[in-house]
């Protein structure tokens, strides 16, 4: 619970609905979408607007207490649960489209904002925000970029960071930062908001974003090539990207992922089938025609046994939507799904995707994997229970195997998820000792007295007192 003083001093700012240290909600907030982890915060604040968010954190700056910026939790790297305590600060209530400049193709928006709310509102004015990662019906724009989201459409697009043109963020000193701004060219000094996209809320606390726009495409369609075994999918893969198309989508699921899918959604998935490639392309509609008659012979070309091309948007639609449900299907089948987040150069898809089998095997594991071929982002997902501690402790050796097997092959630890609590003591495997000392340096310049998020990125194994296994 927060002391009285400081209890009285938030309320001060927010107002005593906007201040809450209730054990309820201070459970509710002790954990995310990640599973594993949980710890208890002294309690929960909601500002409105950057001015109460400048006085909270010079009260905490003050008083030392850690402040943990949240959107909707649905990150998959703990990072916002509260290791080491102290106050968790939800940004939903600053969730206003500041404007849509469609002039200079942007949008200017608050963190609390969801990320489908963005799509819905720039596609009426036909134009487009690509990044859409698989929880944009609840994920928050703040959090996406905090995170680095990536999302289905990376191949062609790119993800997050390549939309955020400007941030307002708050620093942990409660002085406020500008960076960037409406434009397409700005080399003046470091790329602050670079530097900020990704940095999972250890840096600053973003108040504003102002992202990039391009037109909505004209047209979208989809298929679907079936594949008998991994390599020939993989090899797929590779001739798609070196016939020079750059499809909008380009999905792998294992068998073990299109079972599960099938079973969830119904709608024709080959279950007897190794591999399945989901491929959508956009653009004029002439290219986007002749886009799909070439990837269509490829697909045979590269042994697929049968590709299926939506007929309809709304074929294409349900196709992508059987994909971006994955989740949802999968767990449904056992009480704690780990869901995670490696990527490796693309020609290493089909080695990587084997090793993952033989560590399933090795360590009597359910894992089934899915994930973006197109930019070599994989998402192995284990199925578990974590009340078996046996089990999670195979679950751990197994997660650790698939980082460094990752590593070996010329990929990382995280894609798009990020590093958090739950991948930190992995990050010098990646970094190596020169690149921790190096990051913890921006850490310490911009949060010299270490609130902001404390625990997440550099820390190591969670202690007892710092962060609890469910």
């Amino acid at each position: 619970m927060l002391t009285p003083e400081l209890k009285s001093e938030l309320t001060t700012i927010l107002g005593a609905e906007y201040v809450c240290d209730d054990m309820e909600s201070c459970i509710s907030y002790s954990y995310d979408a990640t599973p594993l982890y949980q710890a208890i915060p002294d309690g929960i604040v909601f500002p409105k607007n950057t001015e109460e968010i400048q006085r909270i954190l010079r009260l905490a700056h003050q008083h030392h207490i850690p402040i943990i910026g949240r959107g909707s939790g649905t990150n998959l790297a703990a990072d916002t649960v509260p290791t080491q305590g102290g106050i968790v600060m939800v940004m939903t209530r600053l969730n206003q489209i500041i404007e849509i400049d469609t002039d200079n193709l942007t949008i200017t928006v608050q963190p609390g904002v969801l990320t489908q709310t963005i799509h819905n509102a720039v596609e009426a004015k036909q134009l487009f925000y690509p990044p859409d990662p698989s929880s944009m019906k609840i994920s928050t724009i703040g959090g996406n970029i905090a995170e680095g989201s990536g999302g289905l459409r990376g191949l062609k697009y790119g993800t997050t960071r390549d939309y955020v043109l400007g941030l307002e963020a708050v620093l942990a000193n409660g002085e406020v930062i500008r960076t960037g701004g409406k434009l397409y060219k700005d080399v003046a000094g470091y790329d602050l908001t670079r530097l900020l996209v990704g940095s999972e809320g250890t840096l600053a606390i973003i108040t504003e974003a102002t992202l990039k726009l391009i037109p909505l495409p004209e047209t979208r369609r989809a298929m679907v090539a079936h594949y008998a075994d991994l390599d020939t999918a993989a090899r797929a893969v590779s001739a798609i990207i070196s016939a020079r198309i750059i499809p909008c989508t380009l999905e792998f699921m294992d068998q073990g992922t299109i079972q599960v899918v099938e079973d969830y959604a119904q709608i024709g998935l080959p279950r007897d089938m190794a591999a399945i490639l989901l491929i959508e392309q956009d653009g004029p509609h002439l290219l986007v025609e002749q886009d799909i008659t070439k990837l269509h012979q490829i697909c045979l070309d590269s042994g697929a046994t049968h590709i299926e091309v939506a007929q309809t948007s709304a074929d294409g639609t349900q196709l992508m939507a059987a994909r971006r449900n994955a989740l949802s299907a999968l767990a449904r089948l056992r009480p704690t799904l780990i869901l995670e987040d490696i990527t490796v150069p693309r020609s290493q898809i089909a080695p990587m995707v084997r090793s993952i089998t033989e560590i399933s095997r090795r360590y009597d594991l359910t894992i089934c994997t899915f994930g973006h071929a197109g930019d070599g982002n994989l998402h192995p997902t284990i199925l578990t229970d974590a009340r078996n501690s046996e089990e999670i402790t195979r679950v751990e050796k197994a997660l650790a195997d698939m980082f460094a097997t990752a590593i070996r092959l010329g990929g990382t630890i995280t894609g798009e998820h990020g590093v958090g609590l739950a991948k930190a003591p992995f990050l010098e495997w990646k970094v190596g000792r020169t690149g921790i000392v190096a990051l913890q340096g921006i850490k310490n310049a911009l949060d010299p007295t270490g609130i902001l998020n404390p625990g997440k990125i550099f820390t190591q194994v969670p202690t007892e007192q710092e962060g609890t296994k469910k």
